[in-house]
């Protein structure tokens, strides 16, 4: 079965241009698109999406709110790749704080776009660039660093969140820590559950939130 993928976007060029890098794909299909957030839900339950691409910025509903309102009103929701002109964008670090799994530059080369939604559809590895890990390390804050504190992580717990925050896979940290991914995979799991995240994603931001990890 192809990957399926729900293009969001208010300028017509860009999901012709996305569509088009992607379609190219024989394992990817774009199966439908549309101009604003706020037509989002329905499309999602009517083609259910393994990937929404979705700008960030748009006139009605934007990316953040568009997320959050997928998360909190589909039952299985879609991996959501949230797209910006700009990487220091603070609306991109607002929409994956609201639940978005990773997010693509609109510059980006084709190749690089293709990867994105995989990866992002694969779910075990991230999209964090430098500029999102400083923002993220900028809104640390004394109650995320005592939810760190609460997660009482172990130390093997501790070093897969911190190859996870570089955005490492289940088998490249398997391959680094010289165990097995099944392991990892159950590690991975554990840390979710201590910090109360949603997905790797989650987990990593509340890491540099916390201090946990710092950008540099």
């Amino acid at each position: 079965m192809p990957l399926t993928v729900l293009l969001v976007d208010d300028e017509p060029l860009v999901r012709a241009g996305l569509r088009a890098v992607l379609s190219a794909q024989p394992d990817i299909e774009v199966v439908g698109e549309a101009a604003d957030g706020a037509a989002v839900i329905p499309l999602v339950r009517q083609l259910r999406p393994d990937v929404v691409a979705m700008d960030v910025r748009m006139p009605l509903l934007d990316g953040i709110e568009a997320t959050r309102a997928v998360l909190r009103s589909v039952s299985e929701p879609p991996k959501i790749l949230v797209i910006t002109t700009f990487e220091n964008d603070e609306y991109v670090y607002g929409a994956l704080r609201a639940g978005a799994d990773g997010f693509l530059l609109k510059r980006s080369r084709p190749a690089e776009i293709v990867n994105a939604v995989r990866l992002v559809a694969e779910g075990d590895s991230l999209l964090f660039p430098a500029a999102v890990r400083r923002l993220a390390a900028e809104y640390g804050n004394t109650s995320a660093r005592e939810a760190m504190d609460r997660a009482a992580l172990t130390e093997r717990e501790a070093d897969v969140l911190r190859l996870m925050t570089r955005g490492l896979s289940n088998a490249e940290i398997a391959d680094r820590l010289v165990v097995g991914t099944e392991t990892v995979k159950s590690h991975v799991s554990a840390v979710l559950a201590k910090l109360g995240a949603r997905d790797r994603t989650q987990a990593v931001i509340a890491a540099y939130e916390s201090g946990f990890v710092s950008p540099g």
